[in-house]
Parts: C-alpha cells; structure tokens; sequence
C-alpha cells in the first residue's frame, strides 16, 4: 500500500460505538430500586465498567500515538523507514512498495491471514496484525522445515508445507518466517534474487511440471548455441516481458527433409523457462516419461520442433 491508503487506513482505526458502556447504561435504566443500586456499587459491575472504559480509551490513545508525524509512528511505517535513503521517508519505501505490489508478475501464496508476497525487490509476509518485511537484496534464505500432510481439503492429496526462514543482514529487520506449498517453491525460485540454503537436507516433492521444467533446462544447455548476428537485438520474452528472449528454434536433430520436426524461421521471442512450460503444456499429462521424446509446435509459427532443436543464443 501507499502512503496515502496507509494513512487512510489507520485514520479509520477508530473505536467501534461504546456498546460496552451502552449496555451497562442500559441495564441501570432498565432497572428500579435496589437492582439499579446493584448495578451502581457491585464490585463486578465497577470492574466490568471501568474495563469498557479502559479498552476504547487505551486503543484511542495507541490510535492518536501513531498518527503522529504524520503516521510516521505506526508500526508500518518504522519497518518501512530501515530501507528509505536519507533525503526520502518511509512514504516513499511505502510507494515503491505498491507499485511493484501492483505487478501482475508478483508471486502471492497462503492464506489472507498469513499471506507471502514477493516481488522484484520486496519479500513480505503480510498476518492480521503485522506486515514483515524484508529487501531482496539485504536477506539470506533458509529452508528450515517440512512439514507433510496426508490429504489437503483442495485437492484431496496429500501436500507438503515449506517453512522458510528470512534473515536479513540490516539488523534493524527481524527475522520472519515464510510458509509455502511446496509444489509453490519452483515458482518462488524464479521471482528471487537469492538462493535458498536447504540446512538441513529437506527433501522437496515438487509437481511434475516444475521437475520436468528442471530436466528441461539442463537438456537445452547440452544442445548447440545460436551466435546472434552483430546488428540483431533480442527484445524482451513474449511470455512473460520480464527478460529477454534467448532461444531460437533451428532444426538440428536431423538433416533438412527428414523426421517430423520442421524448421522455424521465427526470430529470438521466448526465455528458456517461458518455453520449456509451453513444451510441458502441449504434452500428455498421463504419459510423463514421453514428454522429452515428444515434438511440439512452435507457439508462434507452429513448426513442429523437438527438445534437441532447441538453441540457446549467445
């Protein structure tokens, strides 16, 4: 969120209608003779009535201190100021921050009470009482905990859960805990910067499309390379815009006029992991050990290609 939503949204933290009070108010008037006067002096009462007191009153005054300089003193808003430069505030961490919350590309898992978001910059872990926030850049991850469970209510399988520790090297940044699905965890590899140490030997069930996406990818990088032309300038992926397309599609698995694979005269528009997902997509998902052997049609020209015929350029 942005500063002004911030702040919107603590002004708007304001005690609910005293209902406490109300009844206690109520039940005295409703009241006659001796039960309003035990109403007034029992020692319950009192207690109850001065805690109904005491509750809106110390959240108005917890309220009032963090709309101070400006919401400056809300939790949030000290978290946010460890990472803003000298000349900025908090606001403007809090401004990048939207922005790049507002990217569709953003990675987002677990549940809206224990929420992971990641982003180009930002690791966040957002609870229902707290925002935890660390910078891509300044922390070290660490795989710590696995957890098993033997039927998940979704998808009536069984599912295993990841718990991952973020440590940042600003001391001023606590560390927190990340908790994701493990079948997640290939797509949170590829929104960070940084590696996650496995400590302590996790062993990770991921789904069949993110282990085949790795034994894709190791395939590609035994394959011949395509020497770019000096005057050629690659554009970003048509699949995903976040990098630039480094693959082009050459039938070299056999000579010209022979096999099924035919040759793509498409220039450079797809990343090596945008294109191994389009291989797996096109496959027979009840037949995984045929997926390598399989050919596919380009995504753009629809020449039918194999795993070998993919270039990587250089």
């Amino acid at each position: 969120m942005n500063s002004s939503h911030l702040s919107w949204c603590l002004s708007n933290i304001s005690p609910q209608p005293m209902l406490p009070e109300s009844y206690y108010a109520g039940m005295c008037v409703a009241s006659s003779g001796e039960k309003q006067f035990y109403f007034l002096v029992s020692k319950g009462w009192l207690i109850y009535l001065v805690t109904a007191v005491l509750i809106p009153a110390v959240a108005s005054l917890v309220v009032l201190y963090w709309s101070l300089n400006k919401w400056g003193k809300h939790p949030i808003a000290r978290s946010l100021v460890h990472y803003a430069l000298p000349q900025s505030g908090w606001r403007a961490v809090a401004s990048s921050v939207n922005t790049e919350f507002r990217r569709i590309d953003k990675f987002a898992s677990g549940a809206p009470g224990a929420r992971v978001i990641v982003t180009d910059t930002w690791v966040m872990k957002v609870t229902t009482y707290n925002v935890h926030i660390a910078q891509q850049q300044d922390i070290h991850l660490t795989l710590t905990e696995s957890r098993q469970h033997e039927l998940c209510p979704d998808l009536n399988t069984p599912v295993q859960f990841l718990t991952i520790r973020v440590s940042s090297i600003n001391p001023n940044v606590k560390p927190f805990d990340i908790r994701l699905n493990s079948t997640e965890y290939g797509e949170l590899r590829e929104k960070l910067h940084t590696t996650v140490r496995n400590a302590h030997n996790v062993v990770i069930h991921q789904s069949l499309s993110d282990m085949f996406l790795d034994t894709f990818k190791i395939q590609v990088e035994l394959n011949q390379r395509y020497h770019l032309s000096g005057n050629q300038e690659l554009e970003p992926c048509i699949g995903c815009m976040q990098i630039a397309a480094n693959i082009k599609l050459i039938k070299v698995c056999r000579e010209p006029n022979e096999g099924e694979c035919q040759q793509c005269y498409c220039r450079p528009m797809w990343c090596l992991t945008c294109m191994g997902k389009w291989f797996a997509s096109r496959q027979d998902q009840q037949h995984p050990e045929t997926w390598l052997s399989n050919r596919v049609p380009c995504p753009t020209c629809r020449s039918k290609f194999c795993i070998l015929d993919i270039c990587i350029v250089c």
